[in-house]
């Protein structure tokens, strides 16, 4: 394997996030909807198999187990099983016309899930080491329930759009209006 997406960055917990709302909404996702996925993020330059997009999937639910979770401890132990389970080699690496970045690097050995789970438990332990929270969260539209990454620093998000929130406020003010 060669080196992953940025693993303490937004940029990086957006992939994941992304991963994880592909598999939720299509969790008999292809290899070319799952390499999209990985390209539109920036992902590893490797092509996809089907055998590759049925062990990402799997590999995936143990993400959204950790996004799903508010709970900061919960969420701590849940990364650190990932950790020791897939420990991660970070490096440091610098692409194409910016700066250097922190990722991982699996062994020559290691699979597809090793990248992704050790990818994955050090950018959501550096994220919630960093912010002291569970940064992340699903979102409360009716209906929805994506993934997404709190990158905002005043109130936690509730929704993974502005689409979302503009809808719910669309609903509040139109069921406000009806009942006076």
């Amino acid at each position: 394997m060669t080196q992953a997406p940025d693993g303490g960055n937004p940029r990086g917990l957006h992939f994941l996030a992304a991963l994880a709302n592909t598999v939720r909404e299509h969790p008999e996702a292809g290899a070319a909807e799952l390499q999209g996925v990985l390209e539109r993020h920036g992902g590893p330059p490797f092509r996809l198999t089907d055998a590759d997009a049925r062990e990402l999937r799997d590999a995936t639910t143990a993400v959204i187990a950790v996004l799903d979770t508010d709970d900061v401890d919960r969420a701590a132990e849940a990364i650190n099983a990932l950790l020791d389970r897939y420990p991660p080699r970070p490096r440091l690496v610098r692409l194409p016309g910016r700066p250097w970045s922190l990722h991982t690097r699996a062994a020559d050995d290691a699979g597809l899930t090793h990248w992704l789970l050790s990818t994955a438990a050090l950018a959501l332990g550096m994220w919630l080491s960093e912010r002291g929270s569970c940064a992340w969260g699903r979102c409360a539209a009716p209906g929805c329930g994506r993934h997404f990454i709190d990158t905002g620093r005043r109130t936690p998000q509730r929704y993974c759009s502005p689409r979302c929130a503009t809808r719910v406020r669309v609903a509040a003010h139109r069921a406000q209006h009806a009942s006076g």
